[in-house]
């Protein structure tokens, strides 16, 4: 389904993404920090919900359909160092940051913060050219709402 989508993401000198999607490629990767530790229950699908709703001024029902086509995307995408790698290069740095408070957040949802997340986030803000500083604060924000 998102084989065209894929390999233009993953091409070795990717295009800019248009806004819809870096709408689809950022939930895909929000998607697939909330499955990381095994469990990808209602909480973390609300929280990813409220996430686009406010990220992208969508309305409930649309960020709905933008998640439940992020999470067919990510089970198709290559791993998570190629695919990770494919957003640095096609979204710009300020996103970047508030893809690492939204990943931040979806961790945080079930208040519990998993080895597993923990380890994919670092992997991913690393990947995404985020230091561990700036994903230190982005945490402590969202740990503060």
């Amino acid at each position: 389904m998102f084989g065209d989508f894929l390999r233009r993401l993953t091409a070795p000198e990717p295009a800019p993404l248009d806004d819809g999607d870096a709408r689809l490629a950022l939930t895909a990767l929000l998607v697939r920090v909330a499955r990381s530790d095994g469990v990808f229950d209602d909480s973390e699908k609300d929280r990813i919900d409220r996430i686009v709703c406010a990220r992208y001024g969508l309305s409930p029902f649309e960020a709905t359909a933008l998640r439940k086509e992020a999470e067919v995307l990510e089970a198709e995408a290559p791993d998570t160092v190629r695919f990770t790698r494919a957003i640095k290069d096609a979204v710009a740095y300020e996103d970047r940051i508030g893809v690492i408070e939204a990943l931040w957040d979806v961790v945080l949802a079930d208040g519990q913060r998993e080895a597993e997340e923990d380890a994919l986030l670092r992997l991913a803000a690393n990947l995404l050219g985020v230091n561990d500083r700036d994903s230190a604060l982005a945490r402590q924000r969202v740990e503060k709402r």
